[in-house]
């Protein structure tokens, strides 16, 4: 296992009333945008390996252009300070996001969201598809009316009066070590595929983010915000918006996730038009940190045909 990459340096932009931070990956001139959304509890960390491979042009397809890669926190996650506002809902997110492509003045992009930041992306294509070039979705949190233990575990613990005291048990009884282990044997299908430094990595960002006054609250408050989409129905629930989506989607989904039911890549080949599916084997809920490279092979694959023209039909 060789040594990974250290994590790409970043920067606090404006956004509207408030600031996110971006991590950005040196390319080369000509290079096309790219934008990737993390999870509930992650951060643009989780992009690091994933951001490697893009930034480059593969070897094996001359000609084919790298991507200028930029990965965000979330307003309140990573690096992020809380937004001014105290909205954590998927819409502000959505906002937030759509404000910082504006703010870079580089559209559209490649975007690429997981698990929440799935769900945030979806949105963002549907209600502003002149930013978004293509979307690939990795275990997309859409509303699933038969969620998984872990799922049921999160509706738990959003229930009023109840998180913060299961949060501050938890910090009480189990060291940092021990809380990175859990969480990482729920999102991976083999652990063993995090490198030591990685998983060191992730134990310091949680103590980093212990120290935060705000870091529980808004966990919470984007954990609620989760639920809401689930119960949310009509014209502007995420479904709905997954059919107006008209950039050119991929769906991944990972064999053994026990966030996001596998199964829910069927509904998601039925919701977007023409979307390309893909059920990665003996893969977790994070699996551009899992598997980077069959997901950056996945997506590449969305580029090119993206950039080939539609076949004309005969009149």
């Amino acid at each position: 296992m060789t040594d990974p990459i250290a994590p790409w340096p970043g920067e606090l932009v404006s956004v509207g009333s408030g600031e996110v931070f971006v991590r950005s990956a040196p390319a080369p001139g000509g290079a096309e945008p790219a934008l990737f959304v993390h999870g509930l509890g992650g951060s643009a960390l989780n992009w690091t390996d994933l951001m490697d491979l893009l930034r480059k042009p593969p070897a094996d397809r001359p000609g084919e252009p790298a991507l200028a890669c930029e990965a965000v926190d979330l307003p309140g996650f990573g690096f992020s300070p809380p937004p001014a506002s105290g909205r954590h809902t998927i819409d502000a997110m959505a906002e937030s996001v759509a404000a910082l492509i504006d703010r870079r003045g580089r559209w559209p992009v490649h975007l690429a969201g997981n698990s929440m930041g799935g769900a945030v992306c979806v949105r963002l294509a549907a209600r502003r598809p002149d930013l978004v070039r293509t979307l690939t979705l990795i275990s997309p949190a859409l509303p699933d009316l038969r969620p998984r233990v872990l799922s049921l575990r999160l509706m738990l613990l959003c229930a009023p009066g109840i998180g913060p005291w299961m949060l501050n048990g938890v910090k009480s009884w189990m060291t940092p070590e021990a809380r990175t282990a859990g969480s990482i044997a729920e999102v991976y299908a083999d652990v063993r595929l995090m490198h030591p430094r990685r998983r060191a990595e992730e134990v310091a960002e949680l103590v980093r983010r212990d120290s935060l006054g705000y870091a529980d609250d808004v966990l919470l408050a984007a954990g609620r915000a989760i639920i809401a989409e689930y119960f949310r129905g009509g014209p502007r629930s995420l479904w709905r918006d997954a059919a107006r989506v008209t950039a050119p989607t991929l769906a991944i989904h990972g064999s053994h996730d026990r966030l996001v039911r596998p199964a829910m890549a069927g509904h998601a080949a039925r919701a977007f038009r023409g979307a390309r599916v893909v059920v990665l084997p003996r893969t977790g809920h994070v699996a551009m940190m899992e598997r980077p490279g069959l997901v950056a092979k996945e997506m590449r694959d969305l580029f090119g045909a993206a950039r080939r023209p539609a076949p004309k039909v005969a009149r």
